[in-house]
């Protein structure tokens, strides 16, 4: 494994055949302009001259592993200001074949411990690593109708974190949206996705409690506003036709802080 890291970071190219197999998996990555998969390309030799990745319990990472959950990871930087530096607090990436139990512990209101086991397909680490479901990443080819996407899910957990916890609202540039102050463009941001978040919890809630219409994103974003907003972001990147019809609001809000440099680079 870290002779493959070694030959593929002094690669000076992503290799022609490897890219292009890659794109024709995930059509979403492949339905950009050709100034866009260009840009995607640079971002992506860029990840992966800087990760690390281990498979974990014996998986191994191939160049399609590797080159599918770069280009997916570095989606939401083609157009944000800071490229790759907003990935700079971490360096691994762990990759399972499948999902993983993970062992889960809380504390509630009368100091009492309750531990638990999750099933994960990813996880975000504060300053650290990456998880990956495998079996999950290459569902993404597939997946697109139902705006699911675990690379994107959880590498828009780490553009949240850059703001020092993850609460929905990743650090905004100066002047955002025309705010006059920091504070303003967070109380915004914050305000528009509350709204929409409110919202998809009480569908959500109907839905599972009283058999109502279940809702397009995946219902693990009625958990917090933190896992909404990556929710969010797997539909936004993925199926940008859906969710403009389900979150026109957002669309918007999305639009003005991933797609802000996309004259410069057009």
């Amino acid at each position: 494994m870290f002779r493959w890291l070694r030959r593929l970071r002094a690669l000076p190219d992503i290799p022609d055949a490897a890219w292009h197999a890659t794109l024709a998996r995930y059509p979403f990555l492949n339905d950009r302009t050709g100034t866009e998969r260009d840009r995607l390309r640079t971002l992506t030799a860029g990840f992966l001259g800087e990760k690390e990745f281990h498979g974990a319990h014996g998986f191994a990472i191939t160049d399609e592993v590797a080159l599918a959950i770069a280009a997916q990871a570095v989606l939401p930087l083609l157009y944000l200001g800071g490229g790759l530096s907003w990935y700079d607090d971490f360096v691994g990436v762990v990759v399972h074949s499948s999902e993983v139990v993970a062992q889960r512990s809380t504390t509630d209101v009368a100091g009492v411990v309750h531990e638990y086991e999750e099933v994960v397909a990813g996880e975000a680490m504060d300053r650290g690593p990456v998880m990956l479901s495998w079996q999950d990443v290459l569902a993404s080819s597939i997946t697109t109708d139902t705006g699911y996407n675990v690379v994107i899910h959880e590498f828009a957990h780490k553009i949240d974190m850059r703001s020092g916890i993850a609460d929905g609202c990743p650090p905004l540039p100066p002047g955002f949206a025309g705010s006059p102050s920091a504070r303003a463009a967070r109380a915004m941001w914050l305000g528009a996705l509350q709204s929409a978040y409110e919202g998809f919890r009480e569908q959500t809630i109907v839905a599972e409690r009283f058999g109502g219409e279940s809702p397009w994103l995946d219902a693990y974003g009625a958990e917090s506003i933190s896992e909404f907003f990556a929710v969010a972001c797997e539909a936004y990147f993925v199926n940008r036709t859906r969710f403009a019809e389900e979150f026109p609001t957002l669309l918007a809000l999305f639009d003005e802080f991933f797609r802000a440099g996309k004259a410069n680079l057009a």
